[in-house]
């Protein structure tokens, strides 16, 4: 009786469902320790900074942002299944959620179906298009990398999206995002936290180089506009990677353009499109070793200055989940240019972090890293 029990069990749809269905836990935790000269001190008119400092600190994230996630997968049969994504990220040093209060899951909220024939369809929250960068960054969009000198303008998240990727293709993937601003305006008048954004990835990858073309765009809220470059604009984005045996070489491309302009009052300067380059080089010395070596230039208009970021890192693996990371860099600024290390909104209190306009800004970070 009770094999014939069990035995239906095991045949019934619900049981099926569940046996082929699976639920992974991940994460990646990052902290170590951080000296920056160039940090801004004082007050002066209108709350601006009026000398430079230094700083040492115990920090999380230099080496990449902590998170923490859950994915599932549901199989229907057929190469097609059920998929999600949960995924927030915590600051190790004081062990808070980042993000705004009460969210959880500040990075990946998305559920939807895939096929290896259809591709995949995703609702919900995701890290916005423009993080396809992700890819030919050889410091993988974090601090101290490319969205430093556009102030974080290429690593955003949005929320109500319809996204979908399409399956590869004789070496191309394509990929889509639309996310909604859920206001009574479709582009956004204020009636919600997010305006419109939109974007599109074409990428090619074969077994000596990789490209990859992004066009993207994100509104204001406020008023539906495209007047930051910095925030709420059209980025273009041209990226390549070259994979020589232990080396690979990355060169990137990215432009942001407005079409209603507006003066920054953050950084009191009527910029309306900044133009952003950067060339790399990775050894792989051992199959533990990483040695990489980046230059990264920003050009805005209007008066916005100029900035170049020159940065040596690298990573030693340990095991396969747990490494050791450095890196050394420093922003040098044309004369009306703060750009930083981190990707500070523009401004020039000392609360912003940002060096004192036509200064410079140099740091070093050594880490430990742990993916589960």
């Amino acid at each position: 009786m009770k094999k014939a029990l069990l035995a239906a069990m095991l045949l019934s749809p619900g049981f099926a469902a569940h046996a082929q269905s699976s639920v992974t836990l991940y994460g990646r935790l990052d902290a170590g320790l951080q000296y920056v000269t160039g940090v801004p001190t004082g007050h002066g008119a209108n709350g601006q900074a009026t000398g430079s400092t230094h700083s040492f600190q115990q920090e999380s994230g230099d080496g990449g942002i902590n998170l923490w996630g859950l994915k599932g997968v549901e199989d229907l049969g057929g190469g097609n299944r059920i998929i999600f994504q949960l995924e927030g990220q915590i600051l190790l040093n004081t062990g808070n959620v980042a993000g705004e209060p009460g969210q959880l899951f500040n990075r990946w909220a998305a559920l939807g179906p895939s096929s290896d024939r259809y591709g995949t369809l995703m609702l919900g929250r995701e890290l916005f298009i423009s993080n396809g960068v992700w890819d030919f960054d050889p410091f993988w969009q974090d601090p101290w990398g490319s969205a430093s000198l556009v102030r974080g303008r290429n690593w955003p998240i949005s929320s109500n999206n319809i996204s979908y990727r399409s399956p590869k293709f004789g070496g191309f993937e394509v990929y889509g995002q639309y996310s909604l601003s859920n206001g009574t305006s479709w582009n956004g008048n204020g009636t919600t936290a997010q305006g419109r954004g939109d974007g599109i990835q074409i990428t090619y990858t074969s077994a000596l180089f990789q490209i990859r073309g992004i066009y993207d765009e994100m509104r204001n809220p406020a008023d539906g506009l495209l007047h930051n470059p910095y925030s709420f604009s059209r980025e273009y984005t041209a990226a390549a990677n070259i994979f020589l045996g232990q080396f690979k070489l990355q060169a990137v491309y990215q432009a942001s353009r407005t079409s209603h302009a507006v003066t920054d009052p953050g950084a009191n300067q009527p910029s309306t499109s900044t133009d952003l380059e950067w060339g790399a080089v990775t050894w792989q010395a051992t199959p533990a070793a990483v040695l990489i070596a980046a230059v990264y230039h920003v050009n805005a208009n209007h008066g916005g200055g100029n900035g170049s970021m020159y940065t040596v890192g690298g990573s030693y693996n340990l095991s396969r989940r747990t490494l050791l990371t450095f890196q050394l860099a420093t922003v040098q600024n044309s004369k009306t240019a703060n750009f930083s290390l981190f990707a500070n909104g523009a401004g020039t209190s000392a609360a912003s972090g940002n060096p004192l306009v036509g200064h410079s800004q140099s740091g070093a970070y050594a880490g430990i890293q742990h993916y589960f």
